[in-house]
């Protein structure tokens, strides 16, 4: 199996989850359209998905689960800890893109910092 091919996929994943996040903040969000539509919330499933998602930003729920993500996958070792750490970056792509920047850049930076350790960083000599 070809090395690059996990790296590959991963960029293509990361690629992907920007475009959903660009797309859910201009598109529903800061959509103009959806602020009439969505005086009456029950009309709609997107107003209730706009609404939901409002409170997840509001409250900061995205940037801090992928802050945890990130923390968290500092201290597991192995596949699960690497894991871990893609989770992160997936929940933390998202959490910059909709107004968490504040906490999304640190669990972003953990997180590829994680995914780029080498295994045997913590048996250095020096």
């Amino acid at each position: 199996m070809n090395r690059s091919l996990p790296v590959i996929a991963l960029l293509l994943l990361v690629a992907m989850g920007l475009a959903a996040s660009y797309s859910v903040r201009y598109g529903l969000m800061e959509d103009g359209q959806w602020v009439g539509l969505c005086a009456v919330p029950t009309e709609h499933w997107q107003c209730q998905v706009r609404a939901t998602l409002g409170l997840w930003i509001h409250f900061q729920w995205i940037g801090w689960s992928a802050l945890t993500l990130a923390v968290i996958s500092q201290f597991v070792s192995g596949r699960v800890g690497k894991w871990l750490a893609v989770l992160a970056l997936l929940a933390g792509l998202p959490a910059l893109v909709l107004y968490t920047a504040s906490l999304a850049v640190f669990a972003v930076v953990l997180a590829g910092l994680r995914l780029v350790r080498s295994h045997g960083a913590a048996h250095l000599p020096g």
